[in-house]
C-alpha cells in the first residue's frame, strides 16, 4: 500500500505503526512534518513549512485556529507538489486532527481515504476545565476553550473516519461524532517494558542521584511538572510522607515548561512549589531530575517501590502505561482516565487528586503493606500483559486502516 502520514512533529504518535509498517515491506510510506532530525527506515520525509506564525493582532481565542489554517495550507502545498512532480497518490492518509494540518488535503487527493486521530474534544464545562478548585476558569476564557474544537469540529466534517486510544477520549467527542471514531486502544513493548525483582537490591543511581538497596524509592514522571498531572498534589503529600518514611528517597522526572494548562506567574511550578513548602520538604531526599534518557526511565520504574501517577480528566500519559507494563505499584488519581486502567486495589491503589493527604496515605500503604504491593504489581503486570501489548495494538491498528482503506 502507499501511505501518507502527517503530523506536525515527526514520527509523533505513529512511530510504532511506521516501523511496524516498514517491517512488513511492499508498502511506500512517506511523512509530511515539520523539520526536525527525526528519521526511520523506508519513511521518505517532505518537510513543510507554515507561510507564518499567528499574529499579534489576532485576538488569543483564534491564535490556534489561524495557525491550524497555515499548517493545512502548507501541509496541502507539500502533497500538491508530491502528486504533481512525482506522481505519489496514497491509498490511504494517516494523520493527526489536532494541529490542522488534514484540513485541506480533500482538496489534493479527494480520493483517497483518511484517517485521522481525534485526541480530545473540550468542554467548558466538564474534564479538566474548572476540575481544579485551585486555579478556577475565568469566566471571560469559557468562549475560548469552545473554540479550541474549531479545528476538531472542521475535521469530523471531512470525509473519512477517525481514531482515538482510550474511552474516556471517545466519550469527550459529541455523540453524533462517536460511530465515526474507532477505540484503538494504544500499546507499549511488554518486552522492553517489564519488572525485574532483582533492582531493588541494587544500587540505583540516575545523574547525581543514588538510591540504596535499603531505601524506600518514590517516582514521579511527567512531561512537564505542572498542576495537570498533579505535581502540585504530590508536592504537597511530600512532607508527611517523609516525615514517615526517614529511609524514603523521591526522583521527580520531569521539565519546567507547560505542556497543558496555563504557566506559573513568576517562574516555574516548580519554582512554586519550592517556596510554597520551604523547610516542611526534605531536599536532601527529594530530587528534581529534569527529562532522562528512555533507558534510564525504563530503569527508573523497575527500581520504584511506589510511583504516583496524578492527572486532570484529560488524556492519560504512555507513562502510566509503560509503569503497568513494568510491574509498578502505582498510587494513581481516582479519575476518568486513570480509572479505565487502574482498579483499585487490585492493578494500583487509586486516591484522591485533589487531596494531599490521602495522597500520601496511599502511598505510605504501599511502602508498608507487601502484600498489597506485591499483589498490585503482579496484576499490573497482568493487565499490560492482556490488554497493553504493542502486537495486539497494531493489530488492531492494522484492521482499522484496512477496513478505512478498503483494503
Amino acid at each position: 500500500m502507499r501511505f501518507l502520514f502527517i503530523h506536525q512533529n515527526f514520527p509523533g504518535q505513529f512511530v510504532h505503526i511506521l516501523r511496524y509498517l516498514g517491517e512488513q515491506g511492499g508498502h511506500e510510506i512517506v511523512f509530511i512534518s515539520e523539520a526536525n532530525e527525526g528519521q526511520l527506515p523506508g519513511v521518505r520525509r517532505v518537510v513543510y513549512r507554515p507561510a507564518r506564525r499567528p499574529a499579534e493582532q489576532t485576538h488569543p481565542a483564534l491564535r490556534e485556529l489561524e495557525a491550524a489554517v497555515y499548517r493545512a495550507e502548507a501541509v496541502a502545498r507539500s502533497a500538491r507538489t508530491l502528486r504533481d512532480n512525482l506522481g505519489y497518490t496514497p491509498d490511504i492518509i494517516i494523520g493527526h486532527h489536532g494541529w490542522g494540518e488534514l484540513l485541506n488535503l480533500v482538496d489534493i487527493y479527494p480520493d483517497a481515504p483518511m484517517l485521522g486521530y481525534f485526541e480530545f474534544f473540550y468542554h467548558a464545562d466538564r474534564n479538566d476545565v474548572g476540575f481544579d478548585p485551585e486555579f478556577p476558569p475565568v469566566p471571560e476564557l469559557l468562549p475560548a476553550v469552545r473554540l479550541k474544537n474549531a479545528v476538531n469540529l472542521q475535521a469530523l466534517t471531512l470525509p473519512g473516519h477517525g481514531q482515538t486510544p482510550t474511552k474516556f477520549q471517545l466519550d469527550t467527542y459529541p455523540e453524533w461524532a462517536r460511530p465515526r471514531i474507532s477505540l484503538v486502544a494504544e500499546g507499549v513493548d511488554i518486552d522492553q517494558c517489564k519488572p525485574d525483582p532483582t533492582a531493588a537490591r541494587r544500587r540505583f543511581t540516575l545523574k547525581d542521584v543514588t538510591v540504596a538497596p535499603g531505601e524506600k524509592f518514590i517516582t514521579y514522571v511527567a512531561r512537564d511538572l505542572e498542576p495537570y498531572r498533579g505535581f502540585h498534589s504530590f508536592m504537597r503529600a511530600l512532607p508527611r510522607v517523609l516525615d514517615a518514611r526517614p529511609d524514603a528517597r523521591v526522583i521527580l522526572v520531569g521539565g519546567d515548561g507547560v505542556s497543558y494548562g496555563a504557566p506559573c506567574q513568576g517562574g516555574s511550578w516548580r519554582q512554586a512549589l519550592l517556596a510554597e513548602l520551604g523547610a516542611r520538604l526534605d531536599l536532601s531526599r527529594v530530587h528534581f531530575v529534569g527529562k532522562v534518557a528512555y533507558p534510564e526511565y525504563q530503569a527508573l520504574l523497575r527500581r520504584s517501590d511506589a510511583h504516583v501517577y496524578l492527572t486532570y480528566p484529560f488524556v492519560a500519559s504512555w507513562s502510566m502505561r509503560e509503569a503497568m507494563a513494568s510491574g509498578c505499584a502505582i498510587v494513581g488519581s481516582r479519575t476518568g482516565p486513570v480509572e479505565e486502567f487502574i482498579t483499585d486495589g487490585e492493578t494500583g491503589r487509586l486516591v484522591p487528586f485533589l487531596d494531599p493527604r490521602a495522597i500520601a496515605d496511599g502511598i505510605l500503604e504501599v511502602l508498608e503493606d507487601r502484600a498489597l504491593a506485591r499483589r498490585i504489581r503482579r496484576q499490573a503486570r497482568r493487565f499490560a500483559e492482556d490488554n497493553l501489548r504493542l502486537d495486539q495494538y497494531l493489530s488492531a491498528y492494522e484492521g482499522v486502516i484496512r477496513r478505512v482503506a478498503g483494503a
